[in-house]
């Protein structure tokens, strides 16, 4: 199976560019993943119909280092960020309307909207190392 093509990095004067406050939504996931392939293609459209979010797609194989001790055991593991802490992290149905639905409800219950904080500790290591490796 062909990969599909890398997400265009965002240029520094997008909104979408690695600076605080800009969230972040970044799928795990593995090339052998028929799911994952499937899922692709439908991640890619969220991410034009949403050009104030950022959108990564992280193999946890060829970026093991982003990984790190995460054990991801089930595909497309979502991680959704502010900008600057973790607030979703865990799998999803592949469907674009789903992560599009959660994504508008964490951004509505954000902290600047008066909701809740992030998911601390794993997530927020994992978002970290996704920001700085991702953010060059």
């Amino acid at each position: 199976m062909q990969s599909p093509a890398p997400l265009p990095e965002p240029t520094p004067q997008s909104p979408a560019a690695a600076t605080p406050g800009v969230w972040w939504a970044v799928c795990l996931c593995a090339a052998w993943c028929g799911t994952c392939g499937v899922y692709r293609p439908l991640f890619d459209e969220l991410a034009l119909a949403h050009p104030d979010v950022r959108f990564e797609w992280v193999d946890i194989e060829d970026d093991a280092e982003i990984a790190g001790d995460l054990d991801v055991e089930t595909f497309p593991t979502l991680l959704i960020a502010d900008g600057e802490r973790a607030l979703f992290l865990g799998p999803l149905l592949p469907q674009a309307p789903v992560l599009g639905r959660l994504l508008a409800s964490l951004q509505a219950a954000s902290p600047q909207a008066g909701g809740a904080g992030g998911t601390g500790g794993e997530a927020q290591e994992v978002f970290e190392r996704v920001r700085a490796a991702r953010s060059r």
